[in-house]
């Protein structure tokens, strides 16, 4: 609640006003044993639920008591407003929240007929041997520390209370039993007294009879169960009975002498002498409460009675005396005294004004602390004069209060100033409750409880709070960041206080009390020497615990944990260890992952021959991995220095090692590529490098580098370059051979346009007169077959010739047209059409022109073979190109042949893996290593109709830079 106070000034009134109810209800608690003082058991248990469900504002309120002697209360229940139930229901459902007898002590949530409540439940006496006390509201943060602590004091003024009515019990027991064994002793003295007349009525009739019956007498006086005695009529002893003599253990002689020798306590025998001299003078009969002495030197208290025996004269003749043992009696009336005296000063001690009215309103008591206070009489304050020490500026407010409490006849809470002895008016909270019978107010108690130098210490008592509240959150939430937990241990009483962090960490029940032993017991088997060995060594030596040790929790897990510990000074239970036990086990974690990553990443680099580096750009260290020192061939022992490292490489490629170190400097990244290193034997090697600059929160620049030597790998790529280009000639020039027809057909046609332009050249010429500018346009048109002939010459010389890798800029589009004027006199033959979607916008692409013609030539020859043998539809081949996700330039020939097998799909582009009867299986393999060459992919897909469809894709490059 305090905490609350820590916001707005409204904020801090509401808090302060919250504070002030608080302890206004617990001093109204405090006084609830004036409520009662006089109350049975069951009034007892409707008074502290009445107060309880309007101090608290709970929803509903059972006060179970045990039985008390002979009484058994039924539980008492009562539900306020807000809870839709019945009593017995919620009787019924907190059974079987809590157990049929209430016998468990918690706090949990149940639900009530649909609502949530948040139930408490107090005992009255150890292991609820008296009570229980069990609440109930439907507030979420139910119950709150004030709230557990007026609870508490509420159930510590009922316990009060059953024991004062088990005491009374027990005193009116003893006093019913005494008066009861007093009036059977009483009755039986009367009997003998009866016998004794009608024995002395015989004796006057005749003196032999009276001498006769003397025998009977002293017989009747030994039997008589209690202490008998007959004196003379000046007051000795004549004659007692055995009882008197086995009590005090003296002999008749002995107990003439009863008024010196002791028999009688010396603080009672002045009084005892005064009232038994007076008796014997005057004749009176006596009654004396007196201790009298018994053989063991103890006294006991003892009721004693004499009566005289008178003659037919009226003259004493004897004393008869009947002692009775009231000594339990006599204890009980003590103790009954000296509860009530300590019931008066308890209500005359309470911190704070107690007083109680009338059912009117009108005063009727104020306890001494009220009396001094207000430096005035009870006399003076009694019914309403206890208004003139009331402000005047209050008595209003006070009076309207009163009488709304005494209108409803509820209790309640108010504020006011009452006067000092001194004349100083002071802040008070009145609290009051009324003593209901029968639902009607018989008794009002109250107490006012001083709150003026509570306000005035709120503020310092909200700013302790908070900062304790704050520093409280704040070690908690460090402890559950950095997941340490700490602990203060009494070493020899084993007493220990655990953090809530260090309860998460070891997986431990905070409803379990902590021992050492339970904590040793889940160190791992393999640590707990080494942890034994070490606590025993600082406990010996009073030096700090510092050890790293795995634990086993209750749930399974294995945890590493650091301990450390300071011994402090003993106190009065041993040596104090005060300490933090931190859950290292992600940290161990990683460190054994780092260790597993540094082992297989220096693995990885000298299988696949990388080597690593760090290069500090802000200190310009560079630090180098053992294989990357193997890889450029530096002694390990040799420091490297980066402007060094431009002798190791070729010195063609300084110029890009250049660029590559300024630009790493500057922060920049780098793409991969490739350099030469030239070492001192001359060798050349290749390393493929790739970099990555990280900037670091702290302003530090590191470059992060790895380099892989590629020596072996691009000399066979160069060897492969071979035989795939010797690989792809062969392929050329086989398959030039197939369309030798159709390459004489595109031969012969130019030459054939240039024959007859010659003849008609001569026949214009020989005219007369010549047609010169007719021979001349049959000139021009010869020219231009001559051209086209070239044209061709050369293209089949390019794709006979054997040559390199030789990249340049072309058009796709143009590299098909190409490829199609050279077989096209072949695929009329066969009697297959061809069909040209070609996109206009298609962009030019790098790569080498022959090559990809091949593979074009082999994409339409394969199709043309797929038609053979199909008569059923139209034989056609499809060429479409198309620029495929910006990224891209794709052609595709599409057929309508045979189409392919599924099994086929997966094997087609394999060497040696062909669907003709005749093929060698080469033309695709070769075909996807040119295309993948350029950097592309070759794909093959089965048609919907018939059919199948061979594409290749490759980027342009603007797309190949990205």
């Amino acid at each position: 609640m305090l905490g609350e106070m820590a916001g707005t000034p409204d904020e801090r009134d509401v808090g302060v006003s919250r504070l002030r109810r608080t302890l206004g209800d617990l001093v109204g608690l405090t006084a609830l044993s004036a409520a009662w003082s006089a109350a049975s058991v069951n009034e007892t248990g409707r008074i502290l639920s009445e107060a309880l469900l309007s101090t608290l504002g709970l929803d509903f309120v059972i006060v179970h008591f045990e039985e008390v002697e002979d009484e058994r209360p039924e539980p008492f229940v009562l539900v306020g407003e807000g809870l839709a139930a019945s009593p017995r229901k919620v009787l019924d459902q907190a059974r079987v929240a809590l157990g049929a007898t209430f016998d468990r002590r918690a706090s949990l949530q149940a639900d009530f007929l649909g609502t949530n409540v948040s139930i408490l439940a107090m005992p009255l006496g150890l292991e609820s041997r008296l009570g229980t006390i069990v609440v109930g509201s439907t507030r979420p943060r139910f119950p709150e520390q004030t709230e557990r602590l007026l609870l508490s004091v509420a159930a510590n003024q009922a316990l009060v209370k059953l024991q004062d009515i088990s005491l009374q019990y027990e005193q009116r027991r003893l006093a019913q039993e005494l008066d009861l064994r007093v009036a059977r002793r009483t009755e039986e003295l009367a009997e003998a007294n009866a016998a004794l007349r009608i024995e002395i009525g015989q004796r006057r009739q005749a003196e032999e009879a009276l001498r006769a019956s003397e025998l009977s007498a002293n017989s009747l006086i030994e039997n008589i169960p209690g202490l008998v005695a007959v004196l003379t009529p000046d007051g000795r002893v004549e004659r007692v009975n055995r009882q008197i003599m086995d009590y005090c253990g003296q002999s008749l002689e002995e107990l003439r002498d009863w008024g010196t020798n002791g028999t009688v306590h010396p603080e009672d025998m002045p009084h005892v002498a005064q009232i038994f001299g007076g008796s014997i003078a005057s004749g009176i009969p006596y009654d004396i409460e007196q201790r009298l002495r018994r053989f063991d030197g103890e006294y006991r208290w003892f009721a004693n009675r004499g009566r005289p025996l008178r003659d037919e004269a009226g003259r004493i003749v004897a004393w008869h005396v009947l002692l009775s043992d009231i000594d339990d009696r006599r204890r009980a009336e003590q103790a009954l005294a000296t509860s009530e005296r300590n019931l008066r000063v308890t209500i005359d001690s309470i911190p704070a004004l107690a007083w109680s009215a009338r059912a009117d309103g009108t005063a009727d008591f104020f306890n001494q602390h009220y009396l001094n206070y207000v430096g005035l009489s009870e006399e003076d304050v009694r019914d309403w004069q206890w208004t003139r020490v009331i402000h005047p500026d209050d008595l209003d407010t006070l009076a309207r209060a009163w009488e709304s409490f005494r209108a409803v006849g509820r209790g309640g809470v108010t504020e006011a100033r009452v006067r000092r002895y001194d004349g100083e008016y002071r802040w008070f909270s009145f609290r009051t409750n009324p003593l209901l019978e029968d639902g009607k107010v018989v008794k009002w108690y109250g107490v006012n409880t001083e709150i003026e130098d509570r306000k005035r210490t709120e503020d310092e008592l909200a700013a302790r709070e908070r900062k304790l509240r704050e520093a409280h959150d704040h070690l908690s939430q460090a402890q559950r960041l950095s997941h340490t937990g700490s602990f203060t241990t009494h070493v020899n009483a084993d007493r220990h206080v655990w953090s809530d962090e260090l309860y998460r960490i070891l997986e431990h029940n905070p409803e379990e009390p902590p021992t050492f032993r339970v904590f040793r017991d889940r160190i791992h088997g393999d640590d707990r020497p080494r942890f034994d060995a070490s606590f025993r060594q600082s406990l010996d030596t009073q030096t700090n615990f510092d050890e790293v040790f795995r634990i086993i929790t209750p749930r399974g897990n294995t945890k590493f944990l650091h301990a450390v510990a300071h011994f402090a000074r003993e106190d009065g239970d041993g040596p104090i260890v005060i300490g933090s036990i931190q859950d290292i086990t992600e940290t161990k974690h990683v460190e054994e992952e780092l260790r597993r990553s540094e082992y297989l990443l220096a693995a990885s680099e000298r299988i696949s021959q990388t080597g690593s580096f760090i290069w500090d750009l802000v200190n310009d260290t560079v630090v180098f991995s053992e294989q990357m020192r193997r890889v450029c061939e530096i002694d390990g022992n040799l420091e490297v220095v980066r402007p060094d490292l431009r002798s190791l490489y070729h010195p063609d490629d300084l110029r890009l090692v250049d660029d590559k170190i300024a630009r790493v400097s500057r922060g920049e990244q780098c793409p991969e590529n490739e350099e030469r290193l030239l070492m001192a034997d001359g060798r050349i090697k290749y390393v493929s490098t790739a970099f990555r600059v990280v900037h670091h929160d702290d302003g530090r620049r590191e470059c992060f580098g790895v380099a892989q030597d590629v020596t072996r790998r691009r000399i066979a790529e160069d060897a492969l370059d071979k035989v795939r280009s010797e690989l792809a000639h062969v392929t050329r020039v086989t398959s030039l051979g197939e369309l030798a027809a159709s390459i004489a057909h595109e031969v012969n046609q130019p030459l054939s346009g240039i024959i007859t332009n010659a003849n008609t050249c001569v026949r214009l010429l020989a005219m007369d007169p010549p047609d010169v500018e007719g021979a001349i346009r049959t000139a021009r048109r010869t020219i231009r077959d001559g051209n086209r002939a070239s044209e061709v010459l050369s293209r089949l010389r390019g794709l006979f010739r054997k040559q390199d890798y030789l990249p340049e800029s072309l058009n796709l589009n143009d590299a098909a047209q190409e490829v199609i004027n050279i077989c096209r006199h072949d695929l009329q033959r066969r009697g297959i059409t061809m069909q040209f979607e070609l996109d206009p916008g298609l962009p030019p692409i790098k790569g080498d022109r022959v090559q990809l013609q091949q593979v074009i030539l082999n994409l339409v020859l394969n199709a043309a073979d797929a038609l053979e043998g199909v008569e059923d539809r139209p034989r056609q081949i499809a060429i479409r190109t198309e620029y495929s996700n910006k990224c891209a330039v794709q052609l595709a020939v599409a057929d309508t042949g045979i189409g392919l097998q599924r099994e086929d799909l997966a094997s087609i582009f394999d060497a040696f893996y062909t669907t003709k009867p005749n093929g060698m299986g080469i033309g695709l393999s070769v075909s996807r290593s040119i295309v993948e060459r350029h950097g592309g992919t070759l794909q093959a897909s089965s048609n919907a109709d018939a059919g199948s469809t061979f594409a290749f894709s490759i980027p342009f490059p603007s797309a190949a830079a990205a």
